[in-house]
């Protein structure tokens, strides 16, 4: 069997409405015919046989025979063996795997093939009519006024609750220079129900995002600046006189939206469906003010409690707590590290969570000076922490691991005597810079993920023994994980994170983990194009773990456009199988969720 080459081709303009110009479809064939033989750069004598895709040609111009309609508008194709391929939407492919059967089977050695359609030229009523020739009439979607997307509709049925993204949109230049962390939480929601998406976008209303309203300027230090820049002298965060800026996380807990900051902060509510403001959380007034509460709290869908913890720069330097399903506060303890660390996530079981002290944190003798320099320390182990779930102080016990550092956790389980933990290992903590392909300033190289080299890695920690073990689960960089939420805290299978653009803290594609097999599977956007965390929706009525859907938020940098773009769970590889665009360009995000419809108040 002989390979079969595209020799050259031809494109029109699909936005372009030939109809409101007088043109036919005559006109468009005799448009692609002329474009895709200039392409190839041959002559119409060497064609010798044609094909057509078309649907639904007879509905909406009135005309058959369009296998002739080439040699009709190009008379040196006359004689040529021509055929009409009619298969919805399937019509050009089907032509072209006709033309390549022919030429694979030794019969032709040059194939013309043509798709072609004509829809904007009937009143809008009439076009819904037309393009449901393709169902079973009579048996299918008889009370449908649109078959299409009705018979799309399984999506939609199947695909019930809410998914929100958290990002930093910054409203005031920066006083020095802008960290991509110092922006304003904006929080994006795209519902999904009885067959319609929803989207609205709102600022969190935080009081730095209110006080800089009021004085129209950055008031505190960004991440990247000196403290002492501030023109404030109070503030947020573990550092200190910096803007909580809610801008890091989003999660669901007793039916409401919370944003959360990465430095610690207050934990402030919004409706999720309508992002209507609904103040910071209080917890019946035993929220810790004094220290705020990490971003990355954690859901347990099986309990409803939410865990969290807190970090500073003074003795014991970390707190761990519990909230239940009422949002309630019903356990706040202390765990002693040997110095200030800057712990970003946390883990949890269905007994235990787990905390954690890494080497890579803020200098002791800096901090003295009221300076803020991240480094790493190789010659310290990492170290987990596993404390009952409502354990004290006392009872956390610590294992030692490889140095590394971790930014983001993907789940954890129980697994006879032993509590495994998945997450990021990063192969470099402190890279020198963003790489060749990344932007100059060295603030970003802790943002390039393949510049930190960051893998799904895998801990072991023995309960009994106190034996530890380590091992990578991929080769494959990737970072910004999640997981079905049900199988939080339980024995999982599939990871879903991001690939990233080489140097850039940009998304550029999906990965697929199989934790128990190592196999992986993938999907990259088109140059470009970048996405945000995805938010994994169990199918309504599903049973398996990726019985479900991905969705997630594309920036197109290409089209000035962004839209929604919604998964298979068990398909990545396929590609988007939905798509919604949103009315602007946002920007491109981080953190996500996805929420059941019946786990929202007021859905």
């Amino acid at each position: 069997m002989g390979s079969v080459r595209i020799a050259g081709s031809y494109q029109s303009d699909f936005a372009r409405n030939y109809a409101r110009e007088g043109l036919e479809i005559s006109d468009m064939v005799a448009e692609a015919v002329e474009g895709t033989l200039a392409s190839a750069g041959l002559e119409p004598e060497d064609v010798e046989s044609i094909h057509v895709g078309n649907a639904f040609g007879q509905l909406f111009t009135g005309q058959g025979q369009l296998g002739a309609m080439p040699a009709t508008v190009e008379p040196r194709l006359w004689g040529k063996p021509a055929a009409r391929h009619e298969a919805a939407c399937a019509s050009g492919s089907v032509a072209v795997l006709a033309a390549t059967a022919e030429i694979e089977a030794g019969r032709y050695d040059c194939v013309l093939v043509l798709a072609v359609e004509q829809e904007r030229n009937v009143p809008g009523a009439d076009a819904p009519k037309h393009l449901g020739a393709a169902a079973w009439i009579g048996h299918e979607g008889q009370d449908a006024k649109f078959m299409w997307p009705y018979m799309f509709s399984q999506l939609a049925d199947d695909l019930y609750g809410v998914y929100l993204r958290n990002t930093e949109n910054p409203l005031h230049p920066a006083i020095v220079r802008y960290h991509p962390f110092d922006g304003d939480g904006m929080i994006h929601k795209v519902s999904f129900r009885d067959g319609k998406v929803s989207y609205r976008n709102r600022f969190v209303r935080t009081d730095g995002l209110l006080t800089e309203q009021e004085t129209g300027r950055s008031l505190w230090a960004g991440l990247a600046e000196n403290p002492e820049a501030a023109i404030r002298a109070d503030g947020w965060g573990a550092r200190g006189r910096m803007k909580d800026a809610a801008s890091t996380d989003v999660i669901v807990h007793a039916g409401v939206a919370v944003a959360s900051f990465y430095q610690c902060g207050d934990l402030y509510r919004l409706d999720p469906l309508t992002l209507d403001d609904l103040g910071k959380c209080s917890w019946g007034g035993s929220f810790p003010s004094d220290l705020g509460v990490s971003a990355h709290t954690k859901v347990d869908d099986h309990t409803g409690e939410l865990l969290f913890f807190n970090y500073s720069t003074t003795a014991p330097y970390l707190h761990y707590g519990v909230v239940d399903a009422g949002n309630h506060l019903v356990h706040y303890v202390p765990i002693d590290l040997p110095g200030p660390r800057l712990p970003h996530d946390m883990a949890f079981t269905e007994h235990y969570a787990i905390l954690n002290d890494m080497p890579l944190f803020w200098e002791p003798d800096l901090i003295a000076r009221g300076l803020y320099a991240a480094r790493f320390h190789p010659q310290l182990p990492s170290r987990l922490g596993v404390i009952p779930r409502r354990g004290g102080t006392g009872d956390i016990r610590w294992f030692e691991f490889e140095p590394t550092y971790v930014l983001h956790w993907t789940n954890a389980f129980q697994e006879g005597d032993e509590v495994v933990v998945d997450g990021f290992f990063q192969g470099c903590p402190e890279p020198k810079n963003a790489g060749p392909n990344g932007p100059a300033d060295r603030m970003f190289r802790f943002l390039a993920q393949d510049i930190m080299q960051t893998r799904l890695h895998r801990w072991r920690m023995n309960m009994v023994t106190g034996a530890v073990r380590e091992q990578d689960l991929s080769d494959t960089c990737t970072e910004f994980g999640t997981i079905n939420s049900g199988f939080g805290g339980r024995p999982y299978r599939y990871t879903y994170a991001a690939t990233n653009e080489p140097g850039w803290f940009l998304f550029n594609g999906l990965v697929k983990h199989n934790t128990l097999t190592g196999r992986e599977e993938s999907y990259q956007f088109e140059p470009g194009v970048f996405c945000s965390e995805v938010g994994v929706a169990p199918r309504v009525g599903g049973t398996e773990e990726d019985d479900a859907y991905l969705v997630t938020l594309t920036a197109d940098m290409n089209r000035d456009l962004s839209e929604c773009v919604v998964f298979r769970a068990s398909d990545v590889g396929r590609g988007p199988i939905a798509r919604a665009q949103l009315p602007e360009r946002i920007a491109s995000g981080t953190h996500s969720c996805w929420a059941p419809g019946d786990s929202v108040n007021g859905w």
